[in-house]
């Protein structure tokens, strides 16, 4: 935890660059929940940090725009009542957001048609199709 958050093989963002928050949290909770300040709010700016390379920092603000306000990233934790485990589930949760961020964009599908021998399979099973309906119907004879 002390040499940054380790998003892939080639990015880790310091925790320098890391602002967490925190308050309390919502829910039930026992006697601790109205003074215990369990609630994480980790905000890492995207568009700022030179940790980031330029290129991996263009495509997560595109993909990530909705997200976003002025460029810094937010996420909040709250599902456990310490606020170490929510500390690293917000780490954990904004690791996963950028790791699919800054992910490469899938290779192209390139388009193919169906072979001779299945345009063959496909005709022949609708023709059996067809013949099983036909024996079933009874003749009004």
């Amino acid at each position: 935890m002390d040499d940054g958050l380790r998003v892939n093989d080639r990015l880790v963002v310091p925790n320098g660059e890391l602002r967490e928050r925190f308050s309390r949290s919502s829910g039930p909770g026992g006697q601790g929940v109205n003074t215990t300040d369990s609630r994480v709010e980790l905000s890492f700016d995207l568009a700022a940090s030179p940790s980031v390379p330029e290129a991996l920092r263009t495509r997560a603000l595109e993909r990530l725009a909705g997200r976003l306000v002025d460029g810094v990233l937010t996420v909040a934790a709250s599902e456990h009542r310490a606020q170490l485990a929510n500390r690293e589930a917000a780490r954990e949760r904004l690791a996963a957001l950028l790791r699919e961020a800054t992910a490469p964009p899938p290779k192209p599908r390139r388009p193919t048609r169906p072979s001779r021998g299945a345009k063959e399979r496909r005709l022949a099973e609708k023709k059996r199709q067809s013949q099983r309906k036909r024996e079933r119907r009874v003749d009004g004879d």
